[in-house]
């Protein structure tokens, strides 16, 4: 397979292994942790299990998430620059070579840059490196992007995923008039880029049928219920598909058009016509039609690749809509490119079920979380969504967003209603005393019930137009969400001197991956804080982590380097003892600052416990 060669790659090809993990810090008082309908995340305290907005560098947020996430996502959406030369993104990637350092003092890319489609690549590489660990076996990662870089994320796309788990490119119209401005043609789309992690394995949900697809079914009474008729023939050659037909009403069909065939066989036709299956026209005499019947097809349809605005939504859609939730004055500030509600919802609807993990590593202005929480109220699922946003609106705009929509907000618009519409002819124009009149008239009759009432001439048109000022209030959503940052990077040989001392539940997940190559399937419990306290199942003092394919997994810890350095935090005969017993079945990977047990001592006692020093780094397995 070609591969897409780019300046940097050999810098960036593995960059995604070095970057550091970051603890995700939450924040209540900027989450929702509780919500009237009790969907989703909330209600029990800020977690991180539940549905998160994380602010900070996208790529340490993905690094930050695999401990608990890999292989778990089962959609992604992601909304990357488009790489136009206009959004003023920067290259900050710190990677170790001087030839990278050397391309910052160019930020932002910009349209002038010579190298931005590098940048652009050597940006997204790592981050789609990181996905491709988060997305499950069975889960599909959809990007939209522009011309600009469509065929470079193609070729960067089939290398890390397999050229062989490309899916689909969707074309969405997202203008509904053309741009008059525009200097060849109008740019009326965008591209949806579908793979899947394992397209052998995956396969969109249908859609639902549309009401004008069902109205194509007739109902004559059959028992069978409502049908439509077929085209008898195809272009595909068939070698039983060239017989004649005799019709009811008396007429000789000699065979199918030229350069066509009758798609089933002689024995197959009449058979279908004894059962009533083949329409023949009211006189007999019509080609004849094989029905299909409602009750038989798919109960839903089949996705296509072209997206029209008109049901998917287009980009006026989606400002309205921020502009409507968030009292932005006018869409000039709005000061990002929102995706319509729509388009995620669509998404959504072919690539997830209730129970479905979302993440959207480009969050922007929380559209994808607020089509997640749609869909829920919808169909009452518990999708789940991640969002990472890096820049300095995450909490203003990306969270507030996602606030109201879960609260509910209220709606400050205005309502239009037509009045009068006429086609301006030379006719009426040498008639415009009376029509300026009409418009009076107009004023006079409907003016009590309108804040104001405009007249414009559009495309050749009068149109005469009341407009009122309106309040309400949009019902929430329900649902809620744990707004996290990333705290200090975990550096495993400042552990002991007390410079760098994350929460258990950071360090045992992150513990517990990077041993493993598994994700803890659940939260782990932190040991407690008092002398002689008990765990959760009273295991000698060690904090259970979970089960991996090998291995039971304990960490013996407290962010507390007192505790770190007493002879509490050790490893012993007897709580070697204790975890056996208490987790048959298994080895016990056991992570401590320090063991009083002799590995010889263990091994002579039948107890399968194996020690993990910390600091981490002699143990640490590194993956490709």
């Amino acid at each position: 397979m070609p591969e897409l060669d780019f300046k940097g790659k050999e810098f960036v090809y593995n960059h995604h292994l070095a970057v550091p993990h970051r603890p995700l810090m939450p924040h209540p008082d900027k989450s929702v942790l509780s919500s009237p309908s009790g969907r989703g995340a909330g209600g029990e305290g800020a977690r991180l299990d539940g549905n998160l907005i994380i602010h900070g560098d996208n790529l340490h947020a993905l690094k930050s998430l695999l401990p608990m996430y890999a292989g778990k996502v089962d959609c992604i959406f992601i909304d990357p620059p488009y790489n136009t030369g206009n959004e003023g993104w920067c290259y900050n990637d710190n990677v170790n070579s001087p030839m990278l350092r050397e391309w910052l003092n160019s930020n932002p890319v910009g349209i002038e840059d010579g190298l931005r489609h590098d940048k652009w690549l050597c940006m997204m590489w790592p981050r789609l490196r990181l996905l491709h660990e988060l997305l499950s076996e069975t889960g599909s990662l959809w990007m939209t992007l522009d011309d600009n870089e469509i065929h470079r994320a193609r070729m960067m796309l089939d290398e890390i995923f397999g050229e062989q788990n490309f899916v689909a490119t969707c074309i969405w119209r997202k203008n509904y008039a053309p741009k008059s401005s525009a200097r060849h043609f109008s740019e009326d789309h965008d591209y949806v880029l579908v793979y899947a992690k394992d397209s052998a394995n995956w396969v969109p949900n249908l859609l639902e049928r549309t009401d004008e697809q069902n109205a194509a079914y007739r109902n004559t009474g059959d028992p069978r219920g409502s049908w439509r008729p077929n085209n008898l023939s195809a272009r595909n050659y068939y070698s039983k598909g060239t017989y004649p037909i005799r019709c009811p009403g008396g007429r000789y069909i000699e065979g199918p058009p030229q350069g066509r065939y009758w798609y089933i066989s002689e024995e197959k036709f009449w058979e279908m016509d004894r059962d009533g299956r083949i329409w023949w026209g009211e006189d007999g005499n019509n080609v004849p039609a094989p029905k299909i019947f409602l009750s038989e097809v798919k109960e839903g349809r089949v996705p296509q690749t072209f997206w029209d605005w008109t049901e998917v939504g287009h980009t006026q859609d989606a400002k309205k809509d921020l502009i409507s939730i968030l009292d932005f004055s006018s869409s000039d500030d709005v000061f990002v490119t929102p995706k319509p509600v729509a388009l995620i919802s669509r998404i959504l609807e072919l690539a997830t079920t209730e129970h479905s993990i979302v993440f959207d590593s480009f969050a922007g202005s929380g559209t994808t979380a607020h089509a997640v929480l749609a869909a829920n109220a919808k169909d009452g699922g518990d999708r789940k969504f991640i969002l990472v946003e890096c820049e300095d609106y995450a909490d203003s705009l990306t969270a507030e967003r996602v606030r109201r929509v879960i609260n509910g907000y209220a709606f400050s618009g205005t309502q239009r209603e037509e009045l009068h519409r006429e086609k301006l002819t030379f006719t009426s124009l040498k008639k415009a005393d009376k029509l300026l009149d009409h418009i009076e008239s107009i004023k006079h009759l409907d003016g009590h019930r309108f804040d104001n009432i405009k007249s414009e001439v559009k495309d050749g048109e009068l149109i005469v137009t009341g407009e009122k000022a309106i309040t309400e209030r949009v019902a929430g959503l329900g649902g809620g969400f744990t707004f996290c940052i990333l705290g200090d990077a975990i550096e495993m040989d400042k552990l002991l001197t007390g410079e760098a001392l994350p929460a258990f539940e950071q360090l045992g997940a992150l513990l517990f991956h990077t041993a493993t190559s598994e994700v803890l399937p659940s939260p782990p419990t932190p040991l407690p804080e008092g002398e002689g306290s008990r765990m959760v199942e009273e295991v000698a003092g060690c904090g259970y982590l979970g089960e991996s394919t090998h291995y039971h997994v304990w960490l013996i810890y407290r962010p507390n380097l007192e505790f770190l350095k007493s002879r509490e935090a050790a490893l012993t005969l007897p709580r070697a003892e204790a975890i056996v017993k208490a987790k048959p079945g298994k080895r016990h990977l056991v992570f401590a600052p320090a063991k009083f047990v002799s590995q010889k001592l263990l091994n002579a006692a039948g107890l399968s416990v194996e020690f993990a020093p910390l600091p981490f780094a002699l143990y640490r397995i590194e993956r490709s």
